[in-house]
């Protein structure tokens, strides 16, 4: 029994060095002004998709991301660590997406894609932090979904067998193929780059990152393994009415820097009433909670 996969991968900003630069004036993220990295859930999530490579000889592997061109390091990172091929989802038109815009963009994809058996992504993004999109995914395909993932099992009989991290602990289902996993952060790591794959597919890259270089383009076309597909939303069949700002019900109003910095220090004794206290207040004061 052979596998084909879908990863669902996404380029995200470094969050952990948001600056006054983050945001552009119409809500959206300001990419150019941060870092780059491949979301960290969505490396849990590769994993799981090249366990069950490894499991089942003959199964193929294919990343599926939405972003500008550059996007395409996200495909290159998931060859260089055992993935098959993969695609960039990448028009204005997808500029500015939520959520709803987001999944209904990548659902088209996946349609064109076609013959999957699982669609695999991490829990959520970093820069948003909803885990919607994935669910959101299930819904316009009509598949069914298991979330909270932390490791798929097995594949028989026509279900996977899945391992849920939830809140009052830790649950194993079946669910029938095809169908829509979202994988924790708890899940296990991603491994590391493959050193012949590295040397296999450092020089894949996708038509418009070629440009004008003839030489480039004679490369990709002599070599289809090197080349990364790059979709629009003409190829896919999209809506433009559903796809980014157009299609996005959700605005964001505004981001702000909030920087803790300690005034005064108190000193509390160690007893279960003073500490609870304690908590009432940061709780009434909004610190927590």
């Amino acid at each position: 029994m052979s596998l084909n996969i879908i990863v669902l991968a996404k380029q995200v900003p470094d969050t952990r060095n948001v600056g006054k630069d983050a945001m552009k004036e119409d809500g959206t993220i300001n990419r150019s002004a941060l870092p780059a990295i491949f979301n960290p859930e969505d490396l849990n999530a590769l994993e799981q998709a090249l366990s069950l490579k490894d499991k089942y000889p003959g199964s193929k592997v294919t990343l599926l991301t939405m972003g500008p061109p550059r996007a395409a390091d996200i495909v290159r990172e998931g060859l260089f660590r055992g993935a098959d091929g993969g695609v960039v989802l990448s028009d204005r038109a997808f500029a500015g997406a939520d959520t709803l815009a987001t999944s209904y963009a990548l659902a088209t994809a996946a349609r064109k894609i076609g013959d999957f058996d699982i669609i695999i992504g991490g829990r959520q993004a970093i820069d948003g932090d909803t885990a919607q999109v994935g669910p959101q995914i299930a819904e316009k395909l009509g598949l069914p979904q298991v979330t909270y993932a932390e490791e798929i099992q097995e594949v028989k009989d026509g279900c996977a067998v899945i391992t849920r991290r939830i809140e009052s602990g830790v649950e194993t289902v079946s669910c029938p193929l095809p169908l829509v996993v979202t994988v924790n952060g708890s899940a296990a790591p991603c491994r590391p780059r493959n050193a012949k794959a590295l040397m296999k597919y450092k020089r894949a890259a996708s038509l418009t990152e070629a440009g004008v270089d003839e030489a480039m383009k004679a490369m990709l076309e002599s070599k289809p393994y090197l080349k990364v597909e790059e979709w629009n939303a003409a190829y896919v069949d999209a809506d433009l009415e559903q796809c980014g700002l157009a299609g996005s019900p959700t605005k964001v109003k505004c981001i702000e820097n909030v920087v803790f910095t300690a005034k005064d220090a108190r000193n509390v004794p160690a007893t279960d009433e003073e500490l609870e206290a304690l908590i009432k207040e940061l709780i009434e004061n909004h610190t927590i909670g």
